[in-house]
């Protein structure tokens, strides 16, 4: 109940955060001198400033002395009741002479919606958020982004925000998204994405799990080519994304799919290596190959598919795909079926890992079989034991009743 209270304390006290940011970042300039913002389909009342108290003036839209509908002049003051993006412009207020005493340009807008955040990784060491409005607003709107580590798993406290904080980095080349850079893959966080426009401010609080949101980047350098003096085999390689740090405990797994251009079902191989060879091509068809990548560890979720790469086996060569040729020849829907594709091993390639993996696995089996006989061998030898104290205890019965019986009836008396 504690630990609740102390999470809810601690939510409290970020969104207090958050309106503090929203407030001061509210109270600036938005960079248009002598604008008035007001709430689109709402009531409007422009003052005009440069009118003595109870003076009476004119007002002008866009330079004309026609005013929207329904409008209304009350004590030197505009009524705009339920104004619409028509009733835009400029108004300008005169005295009985015509001299202008003071004007403003009218904006129109809504106020913000709660912005749709989705976020992803693809590693282990940088978190991406993306956004959207939810609501037009018709205003100009800026976002603050910022994020908050939650505690780590184990520690009692999931869910609760504390540790390290700081902005969500915007980079204006990509507009609307954000990096947390140097990210813990082992910890959660509190993304905070808040709307504001002159009419006020909105946000959304994501949590955020970076094992799950781990989606790595396709693979890249995706090759295809016929094995020589093997009219059914094709050789595919390929490499990690760039954007993966390659380290013994973060590494990647893969599935290769490929089909004859004749064909709309794929077939599919999942690997730990970075080549696999096709073992079923069909002589003199063209074959289409894709490549995607998850972790190791089925942290996440499978990657994009890379780019199609062809090959024909035997005689074909790798062929780059471009627009004219994919229209061709790629069909209209193919649809993913389950893969009927024998085993194929790679040809000359092994994985290190998977060496240390099956040294490790005969290990740790020689030790839980070398367990075994030593508890059986324990368990006969107490059997044994047992055994061999039972045998003497009854020959000494019997030489004790052999004894008694030879002893004379008188002296057993």
């Amino acid at each position: 109940m504690l630990t609740f209270v102390s999470c809810v304390g601690r939510v409290v006290v970020l969104l207090a955060a958050v309106s503090v940011t929203t407030s001061i970042t509210m109270s600036g300039e938005w960079g248009e001198e002598g604008v008035t913002y007001a709430q689109l389909g709402k009531d409007v009342i422009l003052t005009c400033a440069g009118a003595s108290p109870g003076s009476s003036v004119e007002w002008r839209w866009n330079g004309g002395t026609v005013l929207p509908e329904d409008s209304a002049v009350q004590a030197g003051q505009l009524l705009l009741p339920h104004t619409q993006l028509s009733s835009e412009g400029v108004y300008s207020c005169h005295d009985t002479s015509g001299i202008l005493l003071s004007s403003t340009v009218l904006r129109l807008g809504r106020l913000p919606g709660m912005p749709s955040i989705l976020c992803t990784a693809s590693n282990y060491e940088n978190l991406s958020c993306f956004w959207a409005s939810t609501v037009e607003t018709f205003l100009p709107t800026r976002y603050i982004t910022s994020y908050r580590e939650r505690e780590r798993w184990g520690s009692g406290k999931e869910g609760c925000p504390s540790g390290q904080e700081g902005p969500c980095i915007q980079d204006p080349a990509h507009p609307f998204s954000c990096t947390v850079h140097q990210s813990l893959f082992w910890t959660g966080y509190w993304v905070n994405v808040t709307e504001v426009n002159p009419l006020g401010s909105n946000f959304r609080l994501l949590r955020v799990v970076m094992q799950g949101i781990l989606k790595p980047d396709p693979p890249e350098h995706l090759q295809v080519e016929p094995v020589p003096s093997a009219p059914n085999r094709l050789q595919v390689s390929w490499e990690y994304p760039s954007s993966w740090t390659k380290e013994l405990h973060f590494l990647l797994k893969f599935r290769l799919r490929y089909r004859p251009v004749t064909s709309t079902s794929w077939a599919m191989v999942e690997t730990a290596n970075v080549s696999e060879v096709i073992t079923d091509a069909f002589l003199g068809l063209l074959h289409v190959v894709q490549v995607s990548a998850k972790d190791f560890l089925d942290a996440g979720s499978w990657s994009e598919w890379t780019p199609e790469a062809w090959a024909m086996p035997a005689t074909g060569q790798t062929l780059v795909p471009n627009e004219t040729a994919t229209a061709a020849i790629k069909p209209e829907s193919p649809v993913e079926e389950p893969s009927l594709a024998p085993n194929s091993g790679p040809i000359g390639h092994s994985d290190p890992t998977e060496k240390v993996a099956v040294l490790v696995s005969l290990g740790v089996f020689a030790f839980f079989v070398l367990v075994v006989i030593l508890v059986f061998a324990f368990l006969m030898w107490v059997r044994m034991k047992k055994h061999s104290k039972e045998a003497t205890k009854n020959h000494d019965l019997l030489a004790a009743a052999i004894h008694m019986k030879a002893l004379p009836k008188a002296q057993i008396l």
